[in-house]
């Protein structure tokens, strides 16, 4: 005798698929935002405390949350987008001069081929580089009008978060297929998780440039504050470090004749700069969580394409929430039960 599946069965399957298919589309048309989703979640950690303290206070949710966005977007946003026009500007002088540059750093190569006994300049073309240079700035630019909306969803969804958040917290614990208490350690950690990548990092690699930044004073380097940007963002990527902004310079004093400088600044960069590196993680991770280098660097390697200049930040978050929900699952359904 056969055996035939209950019909309610084969409707919920049907139903389920549906909703996977309609998960798909949504998920594949936002996953250009998605850096405007984690950019919500991330300030939402940072602000939730302040406008919990703001409604005690008798301030109406809506009012605390538009003056957090408001204070938000002055602190964050705008310095951001100022740090984007400088390096936009200075990277459009390169490209009209990237030809010239070139030869500049070609001509410097003789006395390395000389040394090496190997034909450097020979293999660096400057019409390429000049085009490779225009093509990938050409790319940076069409991505502004997805720069703006991730931004305007990402402000969205913050003042929803904040003045609703009672209403989506009871949500994700009604509908997350997880028992209570893992629905609690994804929540304390994720926090951890957030402040660390968020404020730890970026926190870390400004502190460098700081240290860097009197190093370029010091040295007299031209457009200290270009450097000290291109410093800060290389200390965040790892096993780079601020080696991004301190060798180009060194690279450039001695391409000018400013030999005994270039000496002096390297000197001051491989040993001012790289110890405090120790020191101020050693600060920082005392009060937030330590995010291992590995993390960090798949991060980058992963948030940088996806999500641009921000995923220094987004990339390094997005892989440990990932890591995290392992771990999760692992004390949901592993064999071993709810244990770690």
């Amino acid at each position: 005798m056969s055996r035939q599946i209950p019909a309610s069965i084969i409707r919920q399957f049907f139903i389920l698929l549906f909703l996977l298919g309609l998960l798909f589309l949504i998920s594949r048309e936002m996953m250009t935002y998605l850096g405007g989703v984690l950019g919500a979640v991330t300030l939402y950690v940072l602000l939730e405390r302040f406008q919990v303290w703001l409604e005690d206070r008798k301030w109406k949710p809506a009012l605390a949350a538009s003056l957090l966005i408001f204070l938000s977007f002055v602190i964050i946003l705008l310095p951001i987008a100022g740090i984007g026009m400088m390096l936009t500007s200075k990277v459009k002088t390169a490209i009209k001069n990237s030809e010239q540059i070139t030869e500049a750093v070609k001509s410097q190569l003789d006395s390395l081929e000389e040394f090496i006994g190997f034909n450097l300049s020979e293999s660096i073309s400057s019409s390429e580089v000049s085009t490779w240079v225009s093509d990938n700035i050409q790319n940076l630019a069409s991505s502004g009008v997805n720069v703006i909306i991730s931004v305007g969803i990402m402000f969205f969804l913050l003042y929803f978060m904040l003045v609703e958040r009672d209403t989506w917290k009871k949500a994700a614990m009604t509908y997350m297929p997880l028992k209570k208490k893992n629905l609690e350690t994804i929540a304390d950690e994720s926090v951890d998780l957030v402040k660390s990548n968020a404020i730890g990092i970026p926190l870390v690699a400004l502190l460098q440039g700081v240290v860097a930044l009197i190093g370029y004073f010091i040295f007299g380097i031209d457009n200290p504050f270009f450097w000290f940007v291109i410093t800060v963002i290389g200390s965040m990527i790892p096993f780079v470090g601020t080696a991004l902004g301190i060798l180009p310079v060194c690279i450039l004093m001695y391409s000018q004749g400013n030999t005994g400088g270039a000496i002096g600044m390297l000197i001051y960069g491989a040993v001012v700069v790289g110890s405090t590196d120790n020191l101020f993680r050693l600060v920082v991770q005392k009060r937030l969580a330590d995010v291992h280098p590995l993390v960090t660097l798949i991060g980058v390697v992963v948030g940088v394409p996806l999500f641009g200049f921000i995923g220094l930040i987004f990339g390094p978050l997005l892989v440990s929430l990932f890591l995290l929900l392992v771990k999760i699952y692992k004390n949901e359904y592993g064999k071993e039960g709810e244990g770690i």
